[in-house]
């Protein structure tokens, strides 16, 4: 009994879920704010962008080559997959 009653309140719990959701998205309200963002994107997207700083570049001389790198790779290792293979 008290199984069939909670599985009547998740079913009721879900199916008002989706009835509000149903009608906020399906509002006159909500409807004519989405509009209104689509057609006004252009016009934000613009003020927006005149209002935007430029900064000073301050990247000279950060990247240093690394010369220690082609001495690694000129030292081959031998490698021990094969030695593995091999019956002792």
């Amino acid at each position: 009994m008290l199984k069939n009653i909670v599985n009547l309140f998740l079913i009721l719990c879900c199916i008002l879920f989706f009835i509000f959701i149903y009608r906020y998205y399906f509002s006159i309200q909500n409807i004519t704010n989405v509009t209104n963002n689509r057609t006004n994107i252009e016009t934000n997207l613009k003020d927006k962008s005149v209002n935007l700083p430029i900064l000073k570049n301050d990247t000279n001389n950060v990247i240093e080559f690394n010369s220690g790198f082609n001495e690694e790779i000129n030292e081959t290792k031998t490698r021990n997959f094969w030695n593995l293979l091999k019956i002792k």
